[in-house]
Parts: structure tokens; C-alpha cells; sequence
């Protein structure tokens, strides 16, 4: 039998929560999230290249990036929002498509979106992860990425 305690500090251990403040109102933000057209210009990893994005932006609805490495190789990655509230929070679920056309482990994202005027502070959490390893390789891939949306947004 597994101790709760033990169980629930594993858990945090698995999560991953990351803050931002970027220089644009929460409508702009939020739409960096929801039109493919953005997400193509900053989502990934620094050295990605997003070769196609998908929204079907409703309750239930699916999200998918399609990006080359900086390798040459090509990955992909989607989900379904479970929850939507315009400007303020997304919900949804995040898995990598593996070669054989199946999804890898799925972890479930949260995003809140706070502030007035010209700043949106933005909160992301995901969780849970397998490993320690695969929530540090994500914090990564993330950070990299919210540079990128911060640098797209100055030109947005």
C-alpha cells in the first residue's frame, strides 16, 4: 500500500508551474494560445520550426502543432480543451504523438491569464508527468518557448 503523503509530494514533484509577465493586454496573450497563426510564430523550442498549427477552439474541441527540430526530425503534439474561458483560462490536455501514430503519456495543462491594461501576467501549470526528468525537459522546451512568445509579442 502507497502512503498519501508520499504520493501527493511525488505528485508535486511531477507538476510543473511557470509564471510570466508579458508587456501585452490578456486579450493578446490569450490569443497567441487560440490562433494558429500565432502559434506558429513563437511555439517550441528554440531551433523548432512550427510547420503547422490546428485549433478547433471549443469544449472538447482539439489543438495540434506539427514542428522539425533543430535535427531535422519532425514531432508532433495535441490535445482537447476541457475547459475555456475567453481571455482568462485555457484548459487542456497535452500528449506527443509517437511514430506509431499513437499518444504518448497525456498531462493536462492549465493557463490563467491576470492583469489590466498592458501587462498579462500568465501562469502555467502542468502536470503530472512520469518522470522528474520528463517535467525538467518540458521546463526547458516551455521557458524557451515563453522567450519566444514574449520576443513575438514585442512584434506582434
Amino acid at each position: 500500500m502507497t502512503d498519501p503523503a508520499t504520493d501527493r509530494h511525488d505528485a508535486r514533484q511531477r507538476a510543473l508551474t511557470i509564471t510570466r509577465v508579458f508587456e501585452a493586454p490578456r486579450a493578446l496573450v490569450y490569443k497567441m494560445w487560440t490562433e494558429p497563426h500565432h502559434m506558429k510564430r513563437w511555439w517550441g523550442p528554440r531551433g523548432y520550426t512550427t510547420l503547422s498549427a490546428q485549433v478547433d477552439m471549443r469544449l472538447g474541441g482539439f489543438w495540434r502543432v506539427h514542428s522539425r527540430k533543430y535535427d531535422g526530425t519532425e514531432v508532433a503534439e495535441q490535445g482537447v480543451f476541457r475547459q475555456i474561458v475567453e481571455a482568462e483560462r485555457l484548459v487542456f490536455t497535452h500528449a506527443w504523438e509517437e511514430g506509431d501514430g499513437n499518444l504518448g503519456h497525456e498531462t493536462l495543462v492549465t493557463l490563467t491569464f491576470t492583469g489590466d491594461g498592458d501587462k498579462t501576467v500568465m501562469t502555467f501549470h502542468q502536470a503530472d508527468f512520469l518522470t522528474v526528468e520528463s517535467r525538467d525537459g518540458h521546463l526547458q522546451g516551455w521557458g524557451e518557448s515563453f522567450d519566444m512568445l514574449k520576443e513575438y509579442l514585442g512584434n506582434a
